[in-house]
């Protein structure tokens, strides 16, 4: 078995998937079976791919986690240098990304994509 992609909702999944696309890199694909599919992967075939879909009253996640409001359901764990950390920061937020309010490490960045989604910059050391 093997994991091949990851799926994130949204109500605006062609924002979304330009947004990791421009983040990432990456190549894109359109695919319509019963509703609408988007899929950024790696030319390269090197990581999972992130499929995107649009989900009606599709409510954002808050970050860090409150009672009563709509939990985050999974994060995306991207790492990079020690060095480019800045660099990657600021690409994310030109690419739609901002930055969390609340960082809880000085391991990891917290990032909020447009969607909602709360994703993670983590230093390699």
């Amino acid at each position: 078995m093997k994991l091949r992609a990851t799926v994130l909702d949204s109500d605006n999944s062609e924002e979304l998937s330009n947004f990791y696309q421009n983040l990432l890199g990456w190549k894109k694909k359109v695919y319509h079976m019963d509703d609408k599919y988007i899929i950024v992967y790696s030319d390269k075939n090197e990581a999972t791919s992130l499929v995107f879909q649009e989900i009606p009253n599709y409510k954002r996640p808050v970050w860090p986690p409150e009672d009563e409001k709509q939990q985050p359901m999974a994060h995306l764990d991207f790492f990079v240098k020690m060095d480019e950390l800045d660099k990657e920061i600021a690409h994310a937020i030109s690419c739609g990304a901002r930055l969390a309010d609340i960082q809880f490490s000085a391991e990891w960045t917290v990032m909020i994509d447009p969607a909602g989604h709360p994703f993670c910059l983590i230093l390699m050391h």
